[in-house]
């Protein structure tokens, strides 16, 4: 005896509806991808990760708008860009807080 009747029989999820898109790509990237055995995927995944990298600020055009460059005069204030003793890469730092050994703030 099932403990679910036929009248309250789970309803399968409905998936989400996929678009095309497609872009243009030159022989050298065609070439690269060549061997990728599930292209779609790749693409797919490379997408999501450079979306998730965008500047929060700019919203990845590289560029600010007047009114967000004001925004960032008054933050720039008290804060500076340095770069990481560790890695490398550039991050801000609060002038207010005294940074650590690895350049960090504490």
């Amino acid at each position: 005896m099932s403990l679910i009747g036929d009248r309250e029989k789970v309803m399968p999820r409905k998936q989400q509806k996929s678009s095309v898109v497609t872009f243009k790509a030159d022989q050298a990237l065609l070439e690269a991808m060549k061997g990728i055995p599930n292209r779609s995927e790749f693409i797919r995944d490379a997408v999501s990760a450079a979306l998730d990298s965008v500047c929060p600020l700019c919203d990845g055009t590289g560029v600010l708008t007047p009114s967000q460059k004001n925004h960032w005069n008054e933050f720039a204030v008290d804060h500076t860009i340095v770069e990481c003793d560790d890695c490398h890469e550039q991050h801000l730092v609060c002038a207010n807080k005294p940074l650590d050994e690895a350049g960090q703030n504490g």
